[in-house]
């Protein structure tokens, strides 16, 4: 059952400028889970899992965070998703 498991996941590509969701939360990133990021960049490294950079940005279109992530951080957003709003004390006025 590992092997199969190990082999969808290494099927999953997430295609640049994707959105992806965030599965964990990652407060030296200031990033919670849930958060929506999109995918710049993808690594690929012999024997690891496949890794992304994800850009995440506020509701303005300002970059929050870019974070290099595993594959296993990340899920594609389906039609049961919804976007929440989160007050961060870090604004500026």
């Amino acid at each position: 059952m590992r092997a199969t498991i190990s082999r969808i996941r290494r099927i999953i590509n997430y295609q640049l400028y994707s959105d992806v969701i965030l599965l964990c939360h990652l407060p030296e990133e200031g990033l919670d889970a849930g958060d929506i990021g999109t995918v710049v960049e993808q690594h690929h490294v012999e024997g690891l899992e496949t890794g992304y950079s994800v850009e995440f940005f506020d509701l303005l279109g300002n970059t929050v965070a870019v974070a290099t992530l595993p594959e296993s951080y990340l899920r594609s957003p389906t039609s049961a998703d919804r976007p929440t709003v989160r007050l961060v004390n870090s604004f500026a006025a």
